[in-house]
């Protein structure tokens, strides 16, 4: 993973305003596009070429905690372990009754604390004199999840997050299962949790047999339980809330550092990552390969392209490149 491709351009930024139109910034990448069967239709870049996929892989490996033992009381507890959540009232009561549920307590998580990602909720927190905490924290339903498979699996709960612990040795096996390779190599994420290495292609056949598999199965349970409860996964205002909703029964994964994964059952999947790690590029080039899965672009219409702003007007736009058209 030491040397990094020449990838094309995936997303151009434009700025206009007095009768010209001027290509600011682009944004490199590789993104795949896989058919229901599972086989490339689109490849741009290198998507052979393992990546960190960060929270794009929680869907995944929520599977692996099923598979452990773990049986979450309804598909909301389900839906907020696979989630990367904004920190909201909701989201922390959730998370609060998995850790409950197994008799643990919020002391017993490993991620850090955090203050909310939610503007309106963490400015709440700020003029109370709230403390960061570790339920607030984005990954903390797919720590408290964890613990509570460590507790049905009667593994221990302290070092959950070692690479050697039973719990991280099954999530690592189930990951490259899905991807169809070996995992490439385990770092440490934001969160503390271990950090798996696959390939775009390995990401997107992963996530695709989730929408694809039998009901009743972890997959589709997981699949479900996230298509069920779009706001757990993210929250107010966020891209992968408003595309499950948007579009029926398609699943939506972001990743930090520039990635993101979509699935839709019959239609097939999509993996991106952008070259330079930023947020702004990754929902043009998302849309612009979900258009290749079959979703009208009049769903799609206000994320294939976002507004560029220049005093209080649009000047510009933020667009995926001629390559992924």
């Amino acid at each position: 993973m030491s040397s990094w491709p020449e990838n094309p351009v995936l997303v151009e930024v434009w700025r206009a305003g007095f009768g010209v139109d001027v290509l600011e910034s682009v944004h490199r990448g590789a993104l795949v596009v896989l058919d229901a069967d599972g086989a490339p239709v689109l490849e741009v870049g290198d998507v052979s070429r393992p990546v960190l996929p960060r929270s794009s892989n929680k869907p995944v490996q929520a599977t692996a905690l099923l598979a452990a033992g773990w049986r979450p009381r309804d598909d909301r507890e389900l839906a907020i372990g696979a989630a990367s959540h904004n920190g909201e009232d909701g989201h922390v009561e959730v998370v609060r009754s998995v850790l409950a549920a197994s008799g643990l307590t919020p002391d017993q998580l490993g991620c850090p604390p955090a203050l909310p990602q939610h503007e309106a909720t963490r400015a709440q927190w700020l003029a109370s004199g709230r403390a960061p905490e570790r339920l607030a924290m984005n990954c903390s339903g797919k720590h408290a999840a964890m613990l509570a498979a460590c507790v049905a699996a009667g593994w221990p709960t302290e070092g959950y997050l070692d690479p050697q612990h039973p719990l991280q040795q099954a999530i690592e096996a189930r990951l490259g299962e899905a991807a169809g390779a070996p995992v490439a190599a385990v770092v440490v994420d934001g969160c503390g949790a271990p950090q798996h290495a696959l390939s775009l292609t390995g990401l997107a056949r992963g996530v695709l047999s989730l929408v694809q598999s039998d009901p009743g199965t972890p997959g589709r349970l997981v699949a479900d339980a996230m298509r069920a409860h779009p706001w757990l996964v993210a929250g107010t205002g966020r891209e992968d809330t408003e595309l499950m909703q948007a579009v029926d029964g398609l699943l939506v994964k972001g990743g930090a550092d520039g990635v993101h994964v979509a699935a839709l059952p019959g239609g097939g999947a999509v993996a991106l990552k952008l070259d330079d790690g930023g947020d702004r590029g990754r929902v043009p080039a998302l849309s612009a390969g979900l258009l290749r899965l079959g979703v009208p672009a009049g769903t799609l219409e206000r994320w294939l392209s976002t507004p560029v702003s220049g005093g209080e007007a649009v000047v510009g736009q933020v667009r995926a490149a001629d390559v992924l058209r």
